[in-house]
């Protein structure tokens, strides 16, 4: 799936990190106010739309997503992330995840089990590596 976009934000990497800073601390308001009204949001265990879904994953699920590497181009962002669940508290696992972003709000999250499928999925590569975070 290619997330591209011509018309995004100039800044994607700030408003990735304020939707991760959001989620992390449980300031739901701010990660509806960073996310479109149809964000879109997938991972292994289904999909979903809309920003209620994106509230009762944020309050259900509870991940801490702490990011690391970042790759963007065109509006598409790669994070790789430590990620916990509040399901599995003591158990951290490396993941990516594939944000969209329009107009500096996020409109697509795709979580992925690896960087690699991230990468692969988006058409992202080590070129598109944010150095300047």
């Amino acid at each position: 799936m290619n997330l591209r976009v011509r018309d995004a934000g100039l800044d994607g990497t700030g408003t990735i990190l304020a939707w991760h800073d959001a989620l992390n601390s449980s300031d739901i308001d701010t990660l509806l106010a960073v996310s479109s009204d149809d964000i879109e949001l997938a991972g292994s265990e289904g999909a979903a739309q809309g920003l209620t879904a994106l509230q009762e994953w944020a309050t259900t699920a509870a991940p801490t997503l702490v990011p690391g590497r970042m790759f963007m181009h065109d509006g598409v962002v790669v994070v790789e992330e430590q990620a916990t669940w509040s399901s599995e508290p003591d158990v951290t696992k490396t993941v990516a995840t594939a944000f969209r972003v329009v107009h500096d709000q996020v409109t697509a999250v795709f979580r992925h089990d690896t960087l690699e499928e991230a990468l692969e999925a988006t058409d992202l590569s080590e070129k598109d590596l944010v150095t300047d975070v």
